[in-house]
């Protein structure tokens, strides 16, 4: 367990002297290599920043008018009648939308029920399992400037669903 903690302390030092010596040893100015890509970072982030903010105010607008909440009711039958726990179906739509939301909502599902508990368990797996697909379409899509998704949205949908699903199925067969 020592050398775990030890290989796990010195991995990202042992990177980056690599990445150094790397640089170095072929005759490449590392440092301006370094300031050359964090200003392409920088103007991408400027040009995706309209996207992250119009994404933001829609989660906002989501959660402050109540429409997760009213999303949440009209699918609780269903969650009930399949076996799906109720207390994940909002972790389950915001995870399409936002990382950092659902993971607001994870911790408020570990809070309440505990992360050993069976929803606890099966939210860990399933965020996990899927991906925040409006996000990540939306900053990668524009940042490249793509405009014709063809079927990204309803194959990423589809491999999300199966995520979900998947998930459940593994909980169930190991938590029961």
């Amino acid at each position: 367990m020592k050398l775990v903690v030890l290989l796990s302390d010195l991995i990202m030092p042992l990177v980056i002297v690599y990445i150094l010596a790397f640089g170095y040893s072929r005759k490449i100015d590392v440092y301006e290599a370094f300031i050359e890509g964090a200003k392409e970072g920088f103007a991408t982030v400027l040009d995706i920043l309209p996207t992250l903010i119009g994404l933001m105010m829609a989660i906002g607008i989501l959660r402050g008018s109540g429409a997760l909440e009213l999303l949440v009711k009209l699918f609780e039958p269903l969650a009930e009648a399949t076996g799906f726990p109720k207390e994940a179906v909002p972790i389950t739509f915001m995870r399409l939308i936002s990382s950092s939301a659902s993971t607001g909502i994870l911790l408020d599902i570990f809070k309440n029920y505990g992360p050993d508990s069976f929803v606890g368990r099966f939210v860990s797996v399933m965020m996990s399992c899927t991906e925040t697909v409006f996000y990540t379409m939306s900053v990668y899509f524009m940042s490249i400037k793509i405009t014709k998704t063809r079927y990204t949205l309803a194959g990423a949908l589809v491999a999300n669903f199966a995520g979900v699903i998947s998930a459940l199925i593994i909980c169930y067969k190991i938590w029961g």
